[in-house]
């Protein structure tokens, strides 16, 4: 079993709340993390003699109240705004993003969509989005651009008006809808994530820019697995699982390819007790089952 996995000490004590019926589940925010990926030798820095793309990963500052210290990828909460105006858009119409992703309404879709490319905008400095439906923005690393990425930020500027004013149109079609995690319904802070695939557009970069985060690094998804099994990397059971179902992919491409294939149905966290054990357990992901006895903890490893 491995030793990587994230179990906040407080989750037992939640769990036994939650099933004597003395806890309240909190209602999930509306979020999106992309796993942005590259070929080796398409961005400068080592690609540690991977042979499939890298991806993009960040770590969590200790001192974040969600999951500090855990590597992740770039991502946040919808903005509401989001919801509110038609945005400049290429790629799969509204309609089949709401049926991807499971949602009831195109603009529900729309602010899913736009969450997942402004978060990677904020926290990697690299934007899905060009001034035609068949191009993208190059380099994004001017001080213009930087004053932009820091008003998304702050949420002085909308999303919608960013792209306006750019004049530049969402690129739907550079994002693959790949899985869909919904935080258990004893945690406080509960978001309904959806993940995203992509590869880096020709011409930019990544760019260590993210408040939240301490440390950036490119990974093979393969190797990353590998020190979240070693106990050498601290990962929750999304952002593993998400890792391992990109290593069987050659390519950035190829793996974006293949998000049409993905399961999109939620996966929820179910927690029971037997007798006096606490059983907590991922549907379909039997790695992350943990047992905790009577008067047990539930931090440290799986």
């Amino acid at each position: 079993m491995s030793q990587g996995q994230w179990y906040p000490p407080e989750w037992p004590d939640r769990i036994r709340a939650l099933v004597a019926g003395e806890l309240t589940a909190a209602a999930p925010r509306r979020a999106a993390t992309v796993m942005l990926l590259r070929d080796p030798g398409t961005e400068s820095g080592p690609a540690g003699g991977a042979t499939g793309p890298l991806v993009h990963m960040l770590r969590r500052r200790t001192s974040m109240a969600f999951a500090g210290g855990a590597y992740a990828y770039p991502g946040g909460g919808v903005d509401p705004r989001d919801d509110d105006r038609l945005i400049g858009w290429a790629g799969p119409p509204l309609e089949q993003w709401a049926v991807r992703l499971g949602v009831a309404t195109v603009t529900e879709a729309q602010a899913v969509v736009c969450a997942a490319v402004r978060e990677t905008f904020e926290e990697a400095g690299v934007l899905l989005a060009g001034p035609t439906a068949g191009s993208v923005v190059g380099d994004t690393t001017g001080d213009d651009w930087e004053a932009d990425r820091e008003a998304l930020v702050a949420r002085d500027l909308s999303f919608a008006e960013f792209l306006d004013r750019r004049g530049l149109v969402l690129r739907s079609d550079l994002l693959g809808a790949w899985a869909r995690w919904i935080t258990p319904e004893f945690e406080p802070r509960r978001y309904d994530t959806w993940f995203f695939v992509a590869a880096l557009p020709e011409g930019q970069r990544t760019r260590d820019v993210s408040t939240e985060a301490d440390r950036t690094e490119w990974i093979a998804p393969a190797e990353a697995a590998r020190r979240y099994d070693a106990g050498e990397l601290l990962m929750m059971p999304p952002t593993v699982t998400t890792l391992r179902t990109l290593t069987p992919y050659g390519t950035a491409a190829e793996a974006l390819g293949a998000a049409e294939d993905q399961d999109m149905t939620p996966v929820l966290a179910q927690a029971r007790l037997e007798g006096d054990e606490l059983v907590l357990s991922w549907p379909g992901h039997d790695e992350f089952t943990k047992h905790v006895p009577a008067g047990g903890t539930g931090g440290g490893g799986a």
